[in-house]
């Protein structure tokens, strides 16, 4: 009982650091990244990649907001809460996935191949989420690590856009080509047979195409850093 108060305020104290809407952004879009990835964008015989990735570089430029903020270890900890809120939810669309009722595009195409097909695509398969969680999980804790690292080797002395910069872009671009190593290691290798050079390549430009976006938002993302500094 008195363990579960502990960890009841831990959670409390936690999430009170945080603007409100942080982890509301943060849970939603590891979500909704995750569904997306079930649709896929463009597959060559070098590279595939799915629809998950125009929501993936979100977790990451909040991480590294977070990080500038109020450290790593908190980044770390919301990107935790995101992907244990991901596996509630998909354990809640599994079960919604197994009732006997159809979904409303059956009615619109009479087959019953459609409303299969919607069940096991909000379903999802248990291997591919466990692995998806696993590698975002510890990704988050690289990503963590690497931005507070590059913070301790640039000058303390004032800040800027290129130091924000520094540190979130070598973050996210280690910790997502880990992400997306990981992924294709413990479930594309096992479930679709990739070789190590694909799994290496195709890890190298999803990262490159997540940290492009990344860049691209980068701007915002320093402006909103400085607003939870200056308390606004």
């Amino acid at each position: 009982m008195h363990a579960a108060s502990r960890r009841r305020k831990a959670m409390m104290k936690f999430l009170s650091k945080l603007p409100p809407l942080v982890p509301a952004a943060m849970m939603l879009s590891v979500v909704a990244m995750n569904l997306l990835a079930n649709k896929e964008l463009f597959h060559t015989d070098w590279v595939a990649l799915d629809c998950g990735f125009v929501l993936s570089w979100i977790p990451f430029l909040l991480m590294d907001c977070v990080c500038k903020v109020y450290g790593g270890r908190t980044a770390a900890q919301l990107s935790i809460l995101a992907v244990a809120v991901n596996l509630a939810v998909f354990l809640v669309f599994k079960l919604v996935s197994l009732t006997p009722g159809m979904w409303g595009e059956y009615y619109a195409t009479g087959l019953a191949e459609v409303n299969d097909s919607l069940n096991n695509t909000i379903g999802g398969s248990t291997w591919i989420v466990l692995g998806s969680a696993f590698a975002m999980a510890t990704a988050s804790i690289i990503n963590s690590l690497v931005n507070m690292g590059v913070a301790r080797l640039l000058s303390r002395k004032g800040e800027s856009y290129w130091k924000f910069a520094a540190r979130s872009f070598t973050s996210t671009a280690v910790s997502q080509f880990a992400d997306n190593f990981i992924f294709a290691l413990t479930v594309s290798v096992p479930l679709f047979g990739w070789s190590l050079r694909q799994v290496a390549f195709c890890s190298l430009t999803a990262m490159g195409f997540e940290l492009l976006l990344e860049i691209c938002f980068s701007g915002y993302g320093y402006r909103l850093s400085r607003k939870w500094t200056s308390g606004g």
